[in-house]
C-alpha cells in the first residue's frame, strides 16, 4: 500500500466537460454523430495546445497537468502521458446529481487503459441531503476508492461539490452569497469527515472556491485529520469571473496544506467560443488559453508562502 496523500504542487488545466460542452458549446442534444464527437475533441485539442504553449513558454512542466475525459480527449492522455505531463481522467458520469461510474462495472478497465496520474471523480454531496442518496454515493466512492489504493497506479482526486438544499436557502432567504460564505463551507468540512469516516480516502481534494482563509485552514484541517497529513487540496475555478478566481486562487494558496488549482473555463470558454464564432484565429486562441493559465499559475506561485 502506498503512502495517503499528494502534496506537490499542482496547477491542473480542466476540461473533461462534456454535457456542457455539447448543449452549451455546441448547441448539441441527444446522441452524437461521429463528425460532432470529432469537433468537440479538436476543440479540446486547442485547449491543450493551450496548456502545452504555456509550459514551453515557461510555467512549471513538474506542476502542470491536465483533466480531460476519455470520451473526447483519448488521444490528449495519450500524447500528454508520452509527453510526462501529469494527468487525469474523470471516472464520473456527466451531469448527473447522483454519482454513478461513466462506465459501470468496466470502470477499473478504462483506468487502467490510460494509468492517469490521478482518477478524478465530481461528487454532489451535502450532508443535510437526502440520506439514500448520499448512502448510494458513498457505497460508490468507497468501491473506487479501496480500488485505487489495493490495485491501481492512479492516484484518487475528488472534487466535491455542495449545493444548497431548499431548506438551507429559504434559512438563508434565498441568499446564495450568504450560503456560499456562511454554510458552504462548514459542510464541506462536514461533508470531508463523513466520507473519510466510511473509508473514502481521496489523495487530493479539489474544493469550491473560499473566500476566507479561516475557512480555506478548516478544509485542510479536515482534510489532513487522524494522519493524513500528505492529502492535498486545490481550489477550482468554478466557471467564476477571471477576478472572482484570482481572489480565491490568492486566499487559497497563502494557507499550507493547499497545493494548486484546477481552473478550466475561466481560461479556456472565452477564446473557444471566439474561435468557434470565427472572432479569432486558432493559433490566438492557444496563445490567450496559454497566457490565462500562466497568470494562474503566476498568482499561485506569488500568494504561496515560503
Amino acid at each position: 500500500m502506498r503512502t495517503l496523500g499528494y502534496n506537490q504542487p499542482l496547477y491542473i488545466l480542466p476540461f473533461d466537460h462534456r454535457g456542457s460542452f455539447e448543449t452549451k458549446m455546441f448547441g448539441w442534444h441527444g446522441d452524437l454523430t461521429p463528425a460532432q464527437t470529432a469537433e468537440i475533441a479538436a476543440a479540446k485539442q486547442v485547449i491543450y495546445d493551450g496548456f502545452k504553449a504555456a509550459i514551453t513558454a515557461g510555467a512549471p512542466k513538474e506542476k502542470g497537468g491536465i483533466l480531460v475525459d476519455e470520451q473526447f480527449g483519448a488521444a490528449i492522455l495519450r500524447d500528454a502521458a508520452a509527453n510526462g505531463f501529469a494527468t487525469a481522467c474523470p471516472a464520473e458520469k456527466s451531469g448527473q446529481e447522483e454519482f454513478d461510474f461513466e462506465y459501470g462495472d468496466d470502470f477499473a478497465e478504462h483506468i487502467e487503459a490510460f494509468h492517469p496520474t490521478f482518477c478524478k471523480v465530481l461528487v454532489r454531496y451535502n450532508p443535510q441531503g437526502e440520506g439514500a442518496l448520499n448512502q448510494r454515493q458513498t457505497a460508490r466512492l468507497k468501491q473506487l476508492s479501496d480500488y485505487l489504493h489495493s490495485k491501481s497506479e492512479s492516484r484518487f482526486m475528488f472534487e466535491l461539490l455542495v449545493p444548497a438544499e431548499k431548506a438551507q436557502m429559504e434559512q438563508l432567504k434565498g441568499d446564495k452569497k450568504a450560503y456560499d460564505l456562511e454554510l458552504r463551507p462548514k459542510l464541506m468540512v462536514q461533508t470531508i469527515e463523513e466520507l473519510q469516516d466510511v473509508g473514502v480516502e481521496p489523495d487530493v481534494w479539489k474544493i469550491e472556491g473560499l473566500d476566507r482563509r479561516e475557512d480555506c485552514e478548516a478544509i485542510v484541517s479536515a482534510a489532513h485529520r487522524a494522519g493524513r497529513d500528505k492529502v492535498g487540496c486545490i481550489i477550482l475555478g468554478r466557471g467564476e469571473d477571471d477576478k472572482k478566481v484570482r481572489e480565491w486562487l490568492t486566499t487559497a494558496a497563502g494557507v499550507k496544506g493547499f497545493i494548486g488549482f484546477a481552473v478550466g473555463r475561466t481560461d479556456f470558454w472565452e477564446p473557444l467560443v471566439n474561435l468557434r464564432a470565427k472572432r479569432t484565429t486558432r493559433q490566438a486562441a492557444v496563445e490567450e488559453i496559454a497566457r490565462r493559465y500562466r497568470e494562474f499559475v503566476g498568482i499561485f506561485e506569488k500568494a504561496r508562502p515560503l
